[in-house]
């Protein structure tokens, strides 16, 4: 998969904004600076200058290079190709939620206590939709998508599971969202809970539609050897 700045210069202005408003604020946050909310928004902990200001866009460029990187290690490498569009969107919606995500820590940090309770399931969410948009277009690989013991040894199994998971997580994308708009203090646990009974639901129908693909193949390394 080869990356140029027509692909990723979105990714590298983002990475530079994080950057300059980390340098931009440095000296003018306090010493104390909220961290972490829990999950109905209340500040559950602090902490200092260099993990309230420099610690997201450290991460966020963390994240960037190794979601360049891992395709590398794919031995279903040559697939990206066929879904890089997707993947470049991807990954530019996973940089943009920290981006939202280390804006909000900066409103706190200079004062101004916003909604994480509204916030962070409003930014999840718009990333749910954005996932979900982009299932159906991805190909066997070994990172990136609904990967089972089953998408992954029947290509009826990835096509239908990622058709599914595509819609289901859109409409969760989109309920979360509307909760938060609607004030629910419970609107990311909801959605947490509700993640994990789709990928629950998602394995099961991996399962079943992959019992019924009269092509489908065991994966590498599990068929008995020769003369065993």
């Amino acid at each position: 998969m080869k990356i140029t700045w027509r692909t990723d210069w979105p990714h590298w202005v983002l990475l530079a904004a994080m950057f300059a408003l980390a340098a931009a604020t440095w000296g003018s946050v306090p010493a104390r600076i909220p961290v972490h909310w829990n999950l109905v928004g209340q500040v559950d902990r602090y902490g200092g200058r260099f993990e309230g200001v420099l610690a997201m866009p450290l991460v966020a460029a963390a994240v960037y290079l190794l979601m360049l990187w891992l395709p590398r290690l794919d031995p279903g490498r040559a697939n990206y190709e066929t879904f890089a569009g997707a993947y470049a969107t991807f990954r530019l919606a996973v940089l943009a939620v920290l981006a939202g995500i280390y804006g909000v820590v900066q409103l706190w940090a200079h004062g101004r206590e916003v909604s994480v309770a509204t916030w962070a399931p409003l930014l999840v969410g718009a990333l749910l939709v954005v996932v979900g948009s982009l299932l159906g277009k991805l190909r066997p690989n070994w990172f990136v998508g609904i990967r089972t013991p089953w998408t992954l040894s029947s290509k009826v199994s990835w096509t239908r599971t990622h058709r599914l998971g595509g819609w289901l997580f859109i409409g969760l994308g989109v309920l979360t969202m509307a909760m938060a708009m609607l004030g629910a203090r419970w609107a990311f646990g909801t959605m947490l809970a509700a993640l994990v009974a789709v990928a629950i639901g998602l394995v099961v129908y991996s399962y079943r539609v992959w019992r019924k693909d009269p092509e489908k193949m065991p994966p590498a390394g599990t068929l008995p050897a020769n003369g065993a």
